[in-house]
């Protein structure tokens, strides 16, 4: 019952000193005002002295009753804290990914799409409270996943990416349009796309900076990601018999200057990630850039305890007077 107890007044405890005190000097009265009979002998005399012995546990119970007082003064209760956290900035981001058959390029450990998903993944979990759409696009784009705060069909989505599923080529353009379209109506306080690319535009009927300028319009933040090592990279350059790939050493190209003034249009910044390391790094960085500013309520719920010390006092006021109308009153 007091387990985990504070004391909202815990100054009434200095009364507590009085306690010794008026202890002594109960006794120091009681000494003063007993008489004393000097004899010679006591034989004759059958005196049953006891009730007078212990006639000063009554001042005893009083004193206890009064220490229970003093306690219950000082408000013993228990604190229960509850917490309710509410997203005072929500960022909406849509993550743009290449999926054209570049992004199978093994300069990226086990290939480039393989680690963006590992990293990408990662970054999802990491923003609990932000709704994340997915967009892919090669020489076409889709929206795999509009915006929504539900991160596992989210990362479900996310795995079920590669390369195939459109018409091969890099439409950058394409794919920054159609994250735009997802961002457009969105009512939050932030917007971000997210676009990663490995190649040259060489696709699509939308001018990436045609796509750029509708960002800005509707007041979306990008980052653009370049991926693919410095010089040559194994890649697909055909396909086998048997339908596997066959590789071979091809330049990496990426527009890196388009990429950075779509970034710089519309208020975000360029990264370039040519290994797995920093493609984490990036990701990394971009999440602590977008930070959701989160308030935290804290509900205070107090219990008082200090009824059964009021009752404790009056059960032993109540003894205490019991005896001394009852065994004791002989002797008062």
């Amino acid at each position: 019952m007091f387990e985990n107890i504070e004391f909202a007044n815990p100054q009434f405890f200095w009364l507590l000193l009085l306690l010794p005190l008026a202890l002594l000097w109960y006794f120091f009265k009681r000494k003063n005002e007993m008489a004393s009979l000097r004899i010679s002998s006591i034989k004759g005399f059958s005196v049953s002295n006891w009730a007078a012995q212990i006639k000063p546990s009554l001042f005893i119970l009083r004193l206890l009753a009064l220490a229970a007082i003093i306690t219950a003064m000082a408000r013993p209760q228990t604190e229960d804290i509850s917490t309710r956290t509410k997203t005072t900035k929500g960022i909406d981001i849509v993550m743009a990914i290449d999926v054209s058959s570049s992004m199978l390029a093994r300069d990226l450990k086990p290939n480039r799409l393989s680690a963006l998903k590992e990293v990408a993944a990662n970054f999802i979990e990491e923003r609990p409270n932000d709704r994340i759409g997915l967009v892919g696009y090669a020489g076409e784009s889709y929206t795999k996943t509009p915006i929504t705060s539900d991160k596992a069909i989210v990362l479900s989505a996310l795995q079920q990416i590669t390369y195939g599923e459109l018409e091969d080529g890099t439409a950058i353009g394409m794919g920054l349009a159609t994250a735009v379209n997802r961002l457009k109506e969105s009512k939050a306080i932030s917007k971000v796309i997210i676009l990663l690319t490995d190649g040259v535009n060489n696709s699509g009927f939308i001018e990436p900076l045609t796509a750029a300028d509708l960002a800005v319009e509707f007041g979306i933040k990008t980052y653009t990601i370049g991926l693919g090592t410095n010089g040559n990279a194994l890649t697909p350059i055909s396909y086998n018999s048997d339908g596997s790939y066959r590789y071979g050493m091809r330049q990496v190209e990426i527009e890196e200057d388009l990429l950075k003034e779509i970034a710089q249009a519309t208020g975000g910044k360029y990264f370039r990630a040519t290994d797995n390391e920093k493609l984490k790094e990036i990701y990394e960085e971009i999440n602590s850039l977008e930070k959701t500013e989160i308030e935290e309520f804290k509900y205070y719920k107090y219990e008082e305890k200090f009824r059964p010390l009021i009752f404790l006092a009056g059960v032993l006021l109540l003894f205490e007077w019991g005896l001394r109308n009852s065994v004791f009153k002989s002797f008062i």
